[in-house]
């Protein structure tokens, strides 16, 4: 006769540990503008921002979603992100990097 021991019951799910959400420390709303204004306005602002901090670019025109995270390539800053808005267009998050 062979025993098997009854494995034991699995322990209770441990929460998932999750990054805390930076706070976004400038939000440009550039909803219904046109190329090249969102742009434009992120140039003008991100230096209101300090290094490191978060700023959101809502936007809506189908060429912000590409050439914001291209201007931070070019410009050096991090595109960290962007997520589709419920009510239509992105919030496009760069990070400044200087």
């Amino acid at each position: 006769m062979i025993w098997r021991r009854k494995p034991s019951p699995r322990p209770a799910e441990a929460p998932v540990h999750r990054e805390p959400v930076e706070p976004i420390a400038l939000t440009i709303d550039a909803l219904g503008r046109k190329c090249p204004i969102p742009i434009i306005m992120l140039a003008d602002r991100i230096s209101g921002v300090s290094t490191g901090c978060l700023v959101s670019v809502l936007a809506d025109d189908p060429a912000a979603f590409t050439d914001i995270p291209a201007w931070c390539r070019l410009k050096s800053h991090e595109h960290v992100a962007s997520h589709e808005l419920p009510e239509g267009g992105w919030s496009i998050l760069v990070r400044r990097k200087y």
